[in-house]
């Protein structure tokens, strides 16, 4: 029967009859025994088998979305909960990608992002992939309803328990442990804060953060708790033009940190992550505040700060 049903692109092989994909496979020897078994059914999906014992390894078959999928090959028969991984992981990277559905990294922050009916939709913004993967699999799972999450979630994938808080729409994790009996939700609570006003002051960078430098009252009270570092104070400052700083909104500060003897065209290339509708009169728009307040001026083509 040599190749037939069987189609070859550059890098792979579909199996098709009458137009219709059956499944695409990485080398002609998979492609030519999943045909075979399909010609033994008769082509019925509903009659392809979960486990196929192949040369002396055990492959592993499902069927997602009516194309068949060859999910790994083993030498000694996988467990249904190794199965069960195989499965999960299928549906999370279906295209074999870098870090999966809804999973985009710009500079050194992942961010999980979805678009719905038209419009995308950021879910949260992460340091560590783990933490990214974490959160996208249980959205996945949850279809998409942040409401699912509990304050302490267990990541069986990384075999610990993860500190969660939901702040508009956006799912933060906030600590990893891998035991739970150690979780201080108090302390975990005040490290956030903690960094959220190390980043309002400049102590630190975490971009993302920017979103929550005006909410540091309100999380204190929601979380009972006050940010508290034992090395820097985070009670008033007295310089006039750091307290201008200080004050800015999350996106004027932004753009504000973005300015370093920069072009516009600069200065949209490291705010890209907050890319949105009239994205360059938002950024122009920010650009001659600051310029009003003093913190940044212009030198022909290049945005300098202010001496401060």
């Amino acid at each position: 029967m040599a190749e037939k049903y069987i189609r070859k692109n550059k890098n792979s092989f579909n199996i098709v009859k009458n137009s219709r994909n059956y499944g695409k496979f990485q080398n002609i020897d998979d492609a030519l025994f999943i045909r075979d078994e399909l010609i033994a059914c008769e082509w019925d999906l509903n009659s392809i088998e979960e486990i196929y014992e192949v040369n002396d390894n055990y492959m592993v078959v499902k069927v997602i979305d009516e194309k068949i999928h060859i999910l790994g090959k083993f030498g000694e028969k996988p467990t249904a909960q190794t199965i069960e991984k195989l499965f999960k992981r299928q549906l999370r990277n279906p295209n074999n990608s870098k870090y999966g559905l809804n999973i985009t990294k710009i500079f050194d922050t992942y961010i999980i992002k979805k678009r719905i009916a038209g419009d995308d939709y950021i879910f949260g913004y992460y340091d560590k992939l783990e933490d990214a993967e974490f959160v996208r699999n249980f959205l996945l799972e949850n279809q998409w309803n942040l409401s699912s999450f509990k304050q302490i979630e267990y990541d069986g994938e990384n075999a610990d328990f993860k500190v969660i808080e939901v702040i508009d729409d956006k799912a933060y994790v906030l600590e990893s442990y891998t035991n739970k009996n150690d979780i201080d939700l108090d302390d975990c609570h005040r490290e956030f804060l903690n960094r959220i006003s190390k980043h309002k002051y400049g102590l630190t960078s975490h971009d993302y953060l920017n979103e929550l430098t005006d909410k540091i009252p309100e999380l204190e009270e929601r979380f009972n708790v006050k940010a508290n570092d034992e090395v820097w104070s985070f009670d008033g400052v007295k310089d006039p033009l750091n307290d201008i700083i200080f004050n800015l909104t999350p996106f004027q500060k932004s753009v504000y940190d973005a300015v370093d003897n920069t072009t516009f065209d600069e200065i949209k290339k490291a705010l890209i992550r907050y890319k949105s509708g009239n994205f360059d009169k938002k950024i122009q728009r920010n650009l001659d505040e600051l310029v009003d307040l003093g913190l940044v001026c212009k030198n022909q083509n290049h945005y300098i700060k202010q001496s401060q």
